[in-house]
């Protein structure tokens, strides 16, 4: 008998698990099911202000976990890769305040680069300063934010380490899994002192060669359709249009709207997985159903007259105290040379974020959204932004949060799953396309061993 996968979901994780079992055999037929019209889920780039290709949502992945890079090389795009032209970023309290240097995700190596930001008040350099000389912290409560509270104070927490990693998974790092972010959590696990164990890090780590970043020069799009093309030269069907209603058992196999199939792989967020599951397995459905997920958009605009104060900078991140609706903003014709504007050297194009979780926006209409972040972001940067251009990109729920103790969830559902059933995307180990392409090639693994078995 053929052994049959159907991978529900056609983002970058289902992509990527159906090529990563493609590539290895592990199976005799391989369908992608996606419910939309399109393939790459959050990878999503369109034409905007006379560039061909401006990114709608994330529009780069880290360079620096091999994971990445080792997709784009096995479908052909790493010659098409590109880094940023700047990375120097900031912090926006009051005014525009330089990263300063020797950041591990925000936490300290040093106290004299910090000691002379102007950031931090005196007050809040004086409370990070006396981290090395606290006991050890006890982080059985696994939340970020309360451990980074109690080794370095209020101010180091919010205008740094929150600011940094909130951005990256649109949290509230109060109510957020320590051990999610393994940076960090590594660091806490090894070292009484998170300063003296980041500054050892730095000090022993190989320096680091290469770019930070990279994207396809044509936007991230690009790759989740270079793993399509992959996977249909390997003999994968890919279906677009095609949402999956319904998923039952049959034996010791699956059935997919009445297709047979010996697994199935929903490479869906929690919230869409819960709904599938509802009948087959309704404790792992609840389960699901216990998950938070965060909406964002992000406003991007073109606008003229770019003050040379700004040159050379890559963007900004708003603290949470500060926040009113804009949680960052990136210039990205400043980012990404290739999208400069030929036609008009001083022209910019802004990518703005809005929302997180704790600060919804789904609410709010296009033109708010718009309204806002020229609002916003001409009074961070003291500009009459005039934008001859805007879109709005909603990303609705797209951000799974992973509360404190999101890996003993995990475990849970992984236990109460179906054996057959296999589960991959941001829900659940990492929201980063790297952690995404991880844990499908892990997920593939996994397949092609029971199919093996059997």
């Amino acid at each position: 008998m053929d052994r049959r996968v159907i991978v529900v979901g056609g983002g970058i994780s289902g992509l990527t698990a159906a090529y990563a079992l493609a590539s290895r055999a592990g199976a005799d037929s391989i369908e992608v099911r996606e419910a939309s019209d399109r393939l790459g889920g959050k990878l999503r780039t369109s034409p905007f202000a006379g560039r061909a290709a401006v990114d709608e949502g994330a529009d780069a992945f880290l360079a620096r976990v091999p994971h990445g890079v080792e997709l784009a090389t096995s479908v052909g795009l790493v010659d098409a890769l590109t880094s940023p032209a700047t990375a120097t970023a900031a912090v926006w309290h009051r005014r525009l305040h330089p990263i300063p240097d020797g950041l591990v995700l925000g936490v300290p190596t040093g106290l004299a680069r910090l000691a002379r930001s102007r950031l931090l008040t005196w007050r809040g350099k004086l409370r990070a300063g006396i981290e090395p000389l606290l006991p050890r912290t006890d982080d059985e409560r696994d939340s970020l934010g309360l451990l980074i509270r109690s080794r370095f104070g209020d101010e180091v927490h919010e205008r740094l380490v929150d600011a940094l990693v909130g951005s990256i998974y649109a949290a509230d790092t109060d109510r957020t899994s320590l051990a999610m972010v393994p940076q960090l959590a590594a660091l806490a696990a090894g070292s009484r002192s998170l300063l003296i164990g980041a500054r050892r890090q730095r000090a022993t780590s190989a320096p680091q060669v290469g770019p930070v970043f990279l994207a396809p020069i044509g936007g991230m799009e690009v790759m989740a359709t270079a793993v399509a093309g992959a996977n249909r030269e390997l003999g994968v069907s890919i279906l677009v249009g095609a949402p999956v209603g319904e998923i039952a058992a049959d034996g010791d196999r699956w059935r997919v709207d009445g297709d047979a199939a010996d697994a199935v792989v929903l490479a869906t967020s929690a919230r869409e997985t819960a709904a599938l599951l509802a009948r087959v397995a309704p404790e792992t459905a609840a389960l699901l159903g216990e998950m938070d997920h965060a909406g964002v958009a992000i406003a991007t605009l073109a606008v003229g007259d770019w003050p040379q104060r700004l040159a050379g900078m890559s963007g900004y991140l708003v603290p949470k105290p500060d926040q009113r609706t804009v949680t960052a903003a990136s210039f990205g014709s400043q980012k990404w040379a290739h999208w400069a504007d030929p036609r008009s050297a001083g022209s910019e194009v802004l990518r703005i974020s809005l929302g997180r979780d704790g600060l919804p926006i789904d609410h709010l209409d296009d033109d708010e959204l718009i309204r806002r972040a020229v609002d916003e972001v001409g009074g961070h940067l003291d500009l009459d932004l005039q934008p001859s251009e805007a879109r709005v990109s909603r990303w609705p729920a797209a951000f799974p949060q992973y509360r404190p103790h999101h890996l003993r969830w995990l475990d849970r559902v992984e236990a109460t799953l179906p054996a057959g059933l296999f589960l991959c995307g941001a829900s659940y180990r990492g929201v980063g396309i790297p952690a995404c392409i991880a844990g499908a090639t892990s997920t593939a693994g996994r397949v092609a061993d029971l199919l093996g078995a059997s």
